[in-house]
């Protein structure tokens, strides 16, 4: 019964977790899903800082009090597909404050599957690896909870869910508020101070916070979310949701700019008739970041306004034929993007009266793809086929630019052999590609051309092998990679204009994670990732080689206790110190960390818990984020590493009262 168990554990520890018992877990060896994150997940909405916090494989990208990006193998943006619900969900900042995991918050994620390498087919443009979000669903029975959670730097949410319906319709409705001061690190520093610091005699002093808005709140945040689920008979469902996600004065202050607001619409529609679905999607961004609170803006405002549109459709059916089990489908979306500049409210003009040119001049992505997947058992071996063919259309209004078009292939196998009842080998092999989106094709930054627009795409081509052995009481899995990545995009700093550019990169990486068991309710999970990048030739006008992003050593080792009505975790995560950087291009040598967090939950009568915990419980001072110049970040001299580093949260205490009916 141990190794049945245990077998469940490893599948997720790479995930970590912070309540055991309640945390189901699916999982395949290139892939896992972590159930019930709206239950768990509750110190705050931040979805990328929960995952960073479990994921070894994950990093964050720390830009703000909320609304992080993440890291997944070293790899970000386009490289990694995030869908949400199954639909594509892009953010319109260039700078990127809005990515894809802000426009969902952890209580209302019901799980996250990651699956690392480029084995997806069913979605366009999975890269390295494909982050698929799934929300909370309702229920037929009247249920719901309220949540009330107070923290360290001023924090406040309130979160409440109902759902219920009968056989027929089913309806769910989820609000939530939340507010934050500015987070101090280890050393006591806000926000503003760390800009302060970090500018203070050079020319990026105007990047400051004025002195009105030196203590104003990081972040003001607020979510609603709507969904009704429709059998009309046995056979055919119908499924609607609407989430709404509105973000006020976002600081950014390791940028330029902060957000004014940020607001996501997310329209889904799934229509089931038996093995066959149509899902329709919309998702809508509307961007404004500007100067108003640095001190560069108090006598003249610059606003960069983004908005992005997506929409998408996928229409798949399964089915079994000649001993095969098949999925197969349609999956086009249509992007538009577009960004102008504003001074004080009214387009920005230049010295002649006409206006600034556009950053984004309405970019619109088409894509178009045909994919099918197949599952095969034979003996003690299941062997997984992909295949997918896309053409894509990218077009903008500029009439300089050239508009681009290109056609790909993608395929994949994926193969496990179990050898005995405790030992499973895995691996496979696959190819996928990714093309450039119009940021790194067409941005027109204040007259300079930071897109190149003879790009190509993407191609990896990558190779993961891997082993489980499950003892009585132990567990171990390994598992490696090696990825070639043929016209990767990175960013040139050493160039005047056009500063991406295509150059060959070798990746590979080796993941260790296991459980240990005992008989008095104490477990224990550990879980590390090692990573490496290289570019095969440096970059024009430049002579290292080391890829970007590519933090070498993250562990994470958890102690759980597990008995009644209480619940503990100790948990450790630490990361060597990142030495090998593209110091070329902004990056910086990091030194090593690691922390400490506590969590306990004590359950009572009646549906009331109660949940204490501690981030950073010895209050340090460090940074997981390096400082790669495809982000414009504050410049604190004229040497190209003397970029801004903004640290982490020090010792964060936190506190919810959940009920549940």
């Amino acid at each position: 019964m141990k190794a049945v168990l245990i077998s469940f554990v490893l599948a997720g520890v790479l995930f970590g977790s912070e309540e055991m018992e309640k945390i189901t877990i699916e999982a395949e060896p290139n892939s896992a899903i972590v159930d019930d994150i709206s239950k768990q997940e509750i110190k705050s909405a931040d979805l990328a800082d929960a995952l960073s916090k479990h994921i070894p494989s994950i990093n964050i990208i720390r830009r703000s009090g909320i609304a992080n990006d993440i890291l997944l193998r070293g790899q970000k943006r386009d490289n990694i597909n995030v869908i949400i619900d199954g639909a594509k969900v892009c953010g319109a900042c260039v700078n990127r404050m809005d990515p894809p995991t802000s426009h969902v918050l952890a209580n209302n994620v019901k799980s996250v599957k990651v699956s690392e390498g480029p084995f997806d087919v069913e979605n366009f443009g999975t890269l390295s690896g494909l982050v698929d979000i799934r929300t909370i669903k309702p229920k037929e029975e009247l249920s719901g909870n309220i949540n009330l959670n107070a923290g360290s730097f001023g924090y406040r949410k309130m979160a409440g869910e109902i759902s219920g319906g009968n056989k027929k319709i089913k309806m769910l409705l989820s609000a939530s508020t939340e507010k934050s001061d500015q987070y101090k690190d280890g050393d006591g520093d806000t926000l503003a101070m760390q800009v302060k610091k970090a500018t203070q005699n050079t020319p990026m002093a105007k990047a400051q916070y004025q002195d009105k808005y030196f203590d104003i709140n990081a972040f003001t945040k607020s979510t609603l979310m709507g969904k009704v689920f429709i059998d009309l008979n046995q056979n055919n469902r119908l499924n609607l949701s609407y989430t709404a996600n509105r973000s006020d004065d976002v600081l950014y202050p390791s940028s330029k700019m902060d957000a004014l607001y940020d607001d996501s619409d997310i329209y889904n529609l799934e229509y089931i008739y038996k093995n066959i679905s149509l899902q329709l999607y919309n998702s809508k961004v509307d961007h404004p970041m500007s100067t108003k609170y640095r001190k560069m803006g108090a006598k003249m405002e610059k606003t960069h306004h983004l908005k992005t549109d997506m929409k998408g459709a996928k229409l798949k059916g399964k089915f079994s034929l000649f001993g095969l089990d098949l999925t197969g489908g349609i999956d086009t979306s249509r992007r538009n993007w577009d960004g102008y500049f504003e001074s004080n409210g009214v387009r920005l003009k230049m010295k002649d009266g006409k206006l600034v040119p556009k950053s984004l001049d309405d970019v619109t992505t088409k894509n178009g793809g045909l994919f099918l997947k197949a599952h095969q058992e034979y003996r003690n071996s299941k062997i997984d086929y992909g295949i997918r063919y896309d053409m894509t259309s990218i077009k903008t209004d500029r009439t300089s630019e050239r508009d681009r078009n290109f056609y790909s292939i993608s395929a994949n196998i994926f193969t496990t052999t179990k050898i005995d009842d405790s030992l499973s080998i895995f691996g496979g092999i696959g190819n996928s590609n990714r093309v450039p989106d119009a940021r790194e094709l067409y941005l027109l930054m204040m007259g300079k051309h930071m897109g190149s627009p003879n790009l190509e795409e993407s191609k990896n081509y990558e190779v993961d092998l891997g082993a489980e052995k499950i003892y009585e009481n132990f567990s171990i899995k390994v598992k490696s990679y090696y990825s070639y990545i043929k016209d990767y995009i990175a960013y040139n700093s050493s160039t005047n204009q056009n500063n991406f550019e295509n150059v060959d990169v070798d990746i590979y990486g080796v993941e260790l994670s296991g459980v240990a068991m005992s008989d008095l309710g104490v477990d224990l999970d550990y879980s590390l990732s090692y990573k490496r990048g290289k570019k095969r030739d440096p970059l024009t006008n430049q002579k290292g080689k080391d890829l970007a992003d590519m933090r070498p050593l993250k562990a994470i080792v958890g102690v759980n206790y597990d008995l009644e009505n209480t619940t503990a975790r100790v948990e450790f995560i630490g990361a060597t110190k990142w030495d090998k950087i593209d110091y070329e291009n902004g990056e910086q040598k990091l030194g090593g960390y690691g922390v400490v967090n506590l969590k306990a939950t004590q359950r009572f009568k009646k549906g009331f818990s109660l949940t204490l915990g501690v981030d950073n419980l010895f209050d340090k001072t460090y940074s997981v984020t390096n400082t790669y110049r495809d982000l414009i970040l504050l410049t604190t001299g004229s040497k190209v590493d003397n970029v801004m580093l903004l640290n982490e949260p020090g010792r964060y205490l936190y506190a919810n009262l959940k009920y549940e009916f």
